[in-house]
């Protein structure tokens, strides 16, 4: 390897220390380019996805951000779009094939160029993923306009889902990744996520990838489609796993009563209150809580629990003591929580703290491959209490050829009505199918 020469330093940056922000999942990624800019007289601030990333910059105003060509929990080009609007006086560059526009050149890109080739000679990770440099880009000559600067243009890094084919061998293929890389095999897929399309074996990685830490996850994705299986599974997974899941529904309890549910009550601290209660944060210590449908939790409450977020401590209805709780949480939401953070529907402070790690659950026309697995699924988990009932080719093509709107949900709720109906019959038709799909 040819040695790399190291840019001369402004005599401005022998005076002064800059900041710099490092963003990447990859964590030898991350130490190899703090090293080098360490080196060079940069203060490194490093996080591990999209929303961290938010916060570091709001806290440590860097001069300089260097992303990574893959966010675990935002889509790349939203957030370089959405960056370059809030910093517009920041370098920001990522090793992404995007392009930039309206992008400053700060006086002390050299040095950044220099640390990210310097990171890339020296990755030796067989499993980092992450699209090779533009070498010719990194030469003293490159010009802003370089191939891979990222900016407001930068395209959505969107999964991509292949096509079910049934002589592949089901459980070893691979497919396109949002990383860059092959999919796990199906053996990497988690026992309560039905399916082995790309897309469901993503969200089966992602969880695996994220249960053993304390890291804050948010999972978003449609409705039915099986989010709160994936925080039981986050749960089971990590090192809580022997104390208390504990699951609440923001959208399901009244919001007069919703603050008591959650951080609890002494008695006599309202009308009615005749004895104290333990909320379901405090009764989740050392465990995980789940935030179900946390997009619908009212404003004045959520800065009460990004107080508590924040502080690991939180005070009952009433009382004037704090408690200090230990809990991993676990949001869960079916809107676009990003977008009411920009408008302030939702506490943007609150979203960053929360989607610190993102996974998205896949709605059914996404991976209609999966649908027999998940049809046989579901009259084997019917069989349980009652005899087992198969399903005829007319009523599987009948299955196939509805749009789901509710997903996975109303799949299992279809399939329940037509076994009802069959009554002692041994196997479900069109017809009970189609009865099933006309009462939604």
């Amino acid at each position: 390897m040819l040695p790399i020469p190291v840019p001369a330093l402004p005599f401005a940056s022998r005076l002064r220390p800059r900041t710099a922000l490092v963003t990447s999942a990859d964590r030898s990624f991350r130490q190899r380019l703090s090293e080098t800019l360490t080196g060079l007289r940069w203060q490194v601030r490093e996080a591990e996805g999209g929303a961290q990333a938010w916060s570091e910059a709001e806290t440590a105003a860097p001069e300089a951000v260097i992303v990574d060509s893959w966010l675990p929990d935002l889509d790349l080009g939203e957030f370089l779009k959405d960056f370059r609007t809030r910093f517009p006086e920041v370098d920001l560059l990522t090793t992404g094939a995007a392009t930039i526009q309206e992008s400053p050149r700060g006086p002390y890109r050299q040095e950044l160029l220099y640390a990210l080739r310097r990171a890339q000679d020296t990755d030796t990770a067989a499993w980092n993923t992450a699209p090779s440099l533009n070498r010719s880009s990194l030469e003293p000559g490159a010009h802003a306009g370089s191939a891979w600067l990222a900016g407001a243009a930068a395209p959505a890094s969107a999964p991509q889902t292949i096509p079910h084919r049934p002589e592949d061998p089901g459980l070893a293929k691979k497919a396109a990744s949002p990383s860059g890389g092959a999919e796990p095999s199906g053996v990497d897929r988690l026992p309560e996520l039905i399916g082995n399309a790309p897309c469901m074996l993503e969200v089966s990685r992602r969880i695996r990838l994220v249960a053993p830490r304390s890291t804050p996850v948010l999972i978003e994705g449609p409705t039915g489609s099986g989010k709160e299986l994936v925080a039981e599974g986050l749960h089971r997974l990590s090192s809580r796993s022997r104390k208390p899941f504990v699951a609440i529904n923001c959208a399901a309890i009244p919001e007069a009563l919703l603050e008591a549910e959650l951080f609890g009550h002494t008695r006599g601290a309202f009308t009615g209150a005749v004895h104290g209660r333990t909320g379901r944060i405090e009764a989740a210590d050392g465990g995980t809580l789940f935030l179900d449908e946390i997009g619908e939790m009212p404003l004045a409450l959520q800065s009460k629990l990004l107080r508590f977020v924040e502080s690991g401590e939180l005070q009952r209805v009433g009382d004037n003591e704090t408690v200090k709780v230990d809990v991993r949480i676990v949001a869960a939401t079916h809107r676009p929580l990003a977008q009411h953070a920009q408008t302030g529907a939702f506490r943007a402070d609150l979203y960053y703290r929360l989607a610190v790690f993102l996974i998205r659950t896949p709605s059914l026309v996404e991976h209609p491959e999966d649908l027999p697995a998940l049809v046989e699924h579901f009259m084997e988990k019917m069989g349980r209490d009652a005899p087992v009932k198969g399903i005829s080719e007319g009523a599987l093509a009948k299955l196939k050829g509805h749009d789901w709107p509710g997903n996975v949900r109303e799949l299992e709720h279809v399939l329940e009505r037509g076994a009802i109906l069959a009554g002692e019959e041994s196997v479900l038709t069109a017809r009970e199918i189609d009865f099933g799909l006309t009462v939604n």
